[in-house]
């Protein structure tokens, strides 16, 4: 697990540098044990390395320092604590050196699919477009969205494998997914405003976090390379609610994934 705090290129309600001490902070709430995957975090192989450094806070020093950080960890599946979405291309490039396949499920409200924001190309806003020159858009999977320009739009129909506004997903794209490894990419403002309000860009009529919850549990149906969490915003959101939801998600993220590679192993 490594934090990535950093938000230089958030827009409207900045804050999300502060996450991952928050969630880590949040995690002291909760239990290690899942009643519902019934399987606890004691006994498992999971180390906290820290937040990642970068000198250069420039975005793509960002990403070359939080690429090189999880390489360094390799090979244990990186978890990364935002920040904000931009971190994701710096998990992505570190995993591709061994996944050259990969495929990106990304949870979220927006698009992220802008060629460039406020003349910037590499930004919150346009992370999914730079994964797209990375791995190519056949290979990203958008569930949730519901927010974007009309050429965001147009962008994900004609180039995205699958897009919609849902967490469902047809058996064939399922299927597509567990034949190939996979990272997943949850941007915190997927869920509803009412759920999660400590985010930088809420927007209304998200998915429920319990409906979040059930989906996060079936990672371990997926072959899942890394996962980041992103977009928490604690000064935004004083009760802590946004940090305990995420510290719960992340949780339930790593035992999903951990007990599917026990029983690979069995």
């Amino acid at each position: 697990m490594l934090g990535v705090p950093y938000d230089a290129t958030s827009t409207f309600r900045r804050g999300s540098a502060h996450a991952p001490d928050a969630i880590r902070w949040a995690s002291e709430s909760i239990e290690t044990y899942s009643p519902v995957l019934r399987a606890s975090l004691d006994g498992i192989a999971l180390g906290d390395l820290g937040n990642v450094e970068f000198p250069d806070r420039s975005p793509a020093g960002m990403i070359a320092a939080t690429r090189d950080a999880v390489r360094t960890a390799a090979p244990a599946v990186p978890i990364l604590l935002g920040g904000e979405h931009t971190i994701t291309l710096g998990g992505i490039a570190a995993v591709l050196t061994t996944h050259p396949d990969l495929a990106v499920i990304q949870l979220d409200a927006h698009t992220d699919l802008r060629d460039t924001y406020e003349g910037i190309a590499l930004s919150h806003a346009t992370v999914m477009r730079r994964a797209a020159d990375q791995i190519g858009g056949d290979r990203i999977v958008q569930l949730g969205v519901r927010a974007g320009t009309a050429d965001e739009f147009a962008f994900a129909a004609a180039s995205v494998r699958h897009h919609s506004r849902g967490l469902g997903l047809p058996s064939a794209t399922w299927t597509w997914l567990s034949q190939r490894p996979v990272y997943v990419t949850l941007d915190i403002d997927v869920l509803d405003p009412a759920d999660a309000p400590g985010t930088g860009n809420p927007e209304p009529e998200g998915v429920s976090a319990r409906d979040l919850l059930a989906w996060v549990r079936r990672l371990g149906q997926l072959p899942v390379v890394g996962f980041d969490l992103v977009e928490v915003s604690p000064p935004y959101d004083p009760s802590g609610r946004t940090a305990v939801l995420a510290a719960t998600i992340v949780r339930e993220a790593i035992l999903a994934i951990t007990l599917a590679r026990t029983r690979k192993s069995d």
